[in-house]
């Protein structure tokens, strides 16, 4: 491997580990929506609230705005940064194959 395919590959490596990340708190964000919307019904249905405006008034909701804020955001971000992985993946690749040759 010459130095150039070396950093390429190192680049694409260092985006995959950060859209994992981003893929890790998108997760989480909707791991957020859902145990909200679980306690949300659960607290509706003690006060006798139906299921339907128990969903009405958690979507309405700041907690599941957020939510789906952050994971819609971290999902994007996760897929720019596994293109911009790929695109260098298939760098290090394309200067693998040309054996070292100068561009």
């Amino acid at each position: 491997m010459n130095e150039d395919e070396r950093e390429s590959w190192a680049i694409a490596e260092s985006m995959l580990e950060q859209a994992r990340a981003m893929m890790r708190e998108a997760e989480a964000a909707m791991e957020t929506f859902r145990t909200g919307k679980e306690m949300n019904m659960l607290r509706c249905l003690r006060k006798g609230i139906s299921k339907s405006d128990a969903e009405i008034r958690w979507s309405a909701s700041v907690n599941a705005k957020n939510a789906i804020s952050n994971n819609s955001f971290h999902v994007g971000l996760a897929s720019m940064y596994y293109g911009a992985a790929t695109a260098n993946f298939a760098r290090a690749l394309y200067l693998r194959s040309r054996g070292g040759r100068p561009l």
